[in-house]
């Protein structure tokens, strides 16, 4: 039986080969994610989508892809899939779920300090040819004797404190479901309410799933609350952020600085999200701001990629992958 596999945007080519043992592939090997029209023809007849925070899989993708098996996200967050839809058309949908973790954590650490020791603005200034030498300038904050609260406890929360134990830092956290005992002394951390955490923090990290109840839930009010001159940092979703509120505390001075990996535009699933970057976002030297990066380490994205082909492999052989978050649902009808 031949098993078609639609993968939505460039893998690496061993990754890719795996796949083309199986069955034909449809890959695109743009930069440019394919249209919703497009997407949706090219998998009219696949088995099997191979799919990344770019795509939107809907009842309207589905109604025309009448031979899906599988959706593989080589991803961790799936808010742009609709699990329920799937499940009812007898569709698997799987994750990657623990890969990007430590790299994520990682660019984290470097947002953080990036942002407190003004990168940024000193690698414009000597590519500006405004640089003479030292001067007493671009002075900053520093993770040392500094405290960082961190807003969720999931794995990447967990992968901050632990990467933070090399600094000299105090470490505040907020969740609703604690730590054990062992893990709070294991990473020097301190549950608080968020209220405490906001108030005492020096560096505020988004490490939080987006959900109805976190959809932008850093807004005026939350940033009002934030000590005068603290650090925000963002590498989870960008639409956990109000962009506007974020910008106007920057101006303020609220906010010694903003740093970000995601952003509100790219959350495909959000009817309201903005057509880009907010602007005062952009224009302000108090930002840092990467390209969504935060699992962008070669050998890590090609784990990643081929834990989605495990996933695709697997369904191609009739078998449920255990990344399956449907499993349950699934495994109670007569899948495949």
């Amino acid at each position: 039986m031949t098993f078609k596999t639609v993968v939505a945007n460039r893998i690496h080519q061993p990754v890719l080969g795996r796949l083309e043992a199986r069955g034909p592939v449809d890959m695109n090997a743009g930069d440019t994610p394919w249209s919703a029209d497009d997407l949706a023809r090219r998998c009219s007849d696949a088995q099997a989508l191979m799919a990344f925070m770019t795509e939107t899989v809907d009842a309207a993708l589905l109604a025309r892809c009448p031979d899906l098996r599988i959706v593989a996200g080589a991803l961790k967050g799936y808010n742009n899939i609709d699990v329920d839809t799937c499940t009812a058309r007898g569709v698997a949908v799987s994750i990657v779920p623990d890969l990007l973790t430590e790299p994520t954590a990682e660019l984290t650490i470097g947002l953080m300090i990036g942002i407190a020791r003004n990168l940024g603005q000193g690698d414009r200034l000597v590519r500006g040819g405004g640089f003479e030498g030292w001067r007493p300038t671009l002075y900053g904050g520093s993770i040392n004797g500094a405290t960082i609260g961190i807003i969720g406890a999931g794995a990447v929360g967990r992968s901050v404190m632990r990467q933070l134990s090399g600094f000299r830092c105090s470490r505040l956290y907020v969740d609703t479901r604690p730590l054990s005992p062992d893990q709070e002394t294991e990473f020097g951390a301190e549950r608080v309410d968020l209220p405490d955490l906001l108030a005492r923090s020096d560096f505020v990290v988004l490490a939080v799933h987006l959900m109805a109840d976190t959809h932008r839930f850093v807004d005026a009010g939350f940033l009002g609350r934030m000590k005068p001159g603290a650090y925000l940092i963002n590498p989870a979703r960008g639409s956990l952020i109000d962009e506007a509120a974020v910008a106007a505390a920057l101006k303020t001075g609220r906010l010694a600085g903003y740093a970000a990996d995601t952003f509100a535009f790219e959350d495909w699933a959000c009817s309201d999200r903005p057509a880009g970057i907010h602007p005062g976002l952009l224009n302000s030297e108090r930002t840092l701001l990467t390209p969504h990066i935060g699992s962008a380490v070669t050998r890590v994205r090609q784990a990643i990629e081929n834990s989605a082909a495990d996933s695709i492999l697997a369904a191609a052989d009739g078998r449920l992958p255990e990344t399956v978050v449907n499993r349950t649902e699934l495994l109670e009808t007569a899948w495949p």
